[in-house]
């Protein structure tokens, strides 16, 4: 808890200025909105961005249209072992935000897919009536207790954030994700960091290979393709807190069958 408490404040400071409403109380829907979310600094955000996209046309998007040549099952396997993983922080998140509904469902849906489904590679959970729920991180939960976006950024590598989501990435590395303290955090007898690190490329790829078209007609239709990006990501993060069904374009993270389906 000292460690969450710490990450709560310094988020709540990162977050200065914080958007009031014109009664001087702070609401979810009035601080997150994306157009209030602050580009303080864009230089060098762009600046980031521009190697982004450099490193995404010269690696990542074709690494993404290779991985497409993979035989459907195995990409949905792998998407599916890669969701299934993601429960570890969305049941911690689920019972910081208070969802003890949606925490026991995913928590019943890792361990019967963890087992009878060979790693999370099949969902029999869904058969059994245990439906996929969106997947929360701790950007989300302080989102959910109030702290502020503060500064949006962009992070080299890894994209689009926030001060808020920044920080909130940083629980991972102090306990909050318990795949990162199994593979790198200490020294286990089953897995190591090369394992933690290969899950977060193949999840980066996974991502990457379902939105190709999405990202190119953005980029093609664009005056600004770094507004654009900007905009998407914040809709996508606000909708997100506020447990939006809606699906912003260029976000998709469905299944493979939902994708090659639609």
């Amino acid at each position: 808890m000292k460690k969450l408490s710490l990450i709560f404040f310094l988020s709540v400071l990162l977050s200065i200025p914080v958007y009031a409403g014109s009664d001087g109380q702070l609401s979810l829907s009035e601080k997150n909105k994306p157009e209030e979310v602050k580009d303080c600094f864009e230089n060098v955000n762009r600046g980031i961005f521009a190697f982004n996209q450099a490193l995404d046309a010269t690696i990542f998007e074709p690494i993404a249209k290779g991985y497409r040549f993979i035989p459907s099952p195995i990409r949905s396997g792998t998407s599916n072992a890669l969701s299934n993983l993601s429960n570890l922080v969305s049941v911690p998140n689920n019972l910081l935000q208070g969802d003890i509904e949606n925490a026991g469902i995913n928590s019943i849906r890792f361990a019967i897919n963890s087992t009878i489904g060979i790693l999370g590679i099949f969902d029999p959970a869904a058969a059994m009536g245990f439906e996929k729920k969106d997947k929360e991180d701790y950007g989300q939960t302080l989102g959910t207790w109030g702290v502020g976006p503060g500064c949006y950024l962009v992070l080299p590598i890894l994209g689009p954030s926030t001060t808020r989501d920044a920080v909130g990435s940083i629980a991972n590395l102090v306990g909050g994700d318990p795949w990162f303290n199994v593979t790198v955090a200490n020294d286990t007898n089953y897995f190591n960091e090369s394992d933690y690190y290969a899950t977060r490329i193949t999840n980066g790829v996974d991502f990457r290979a379902k939105n190709i078209e999405s990202f190119d007609n953005l980029e093609e239709n664009s005056i600004d393709f770094y507004a654009s990006i900007r905009s998407l990501y914040l809709q996508d993060r606000q909708q997100k807190i506020l447990n939006s069904q809606t699906i912003t374009d260029t976000m998709d993270d469905s299944d493979w069958e939902e994708i090659e389906t639609d």
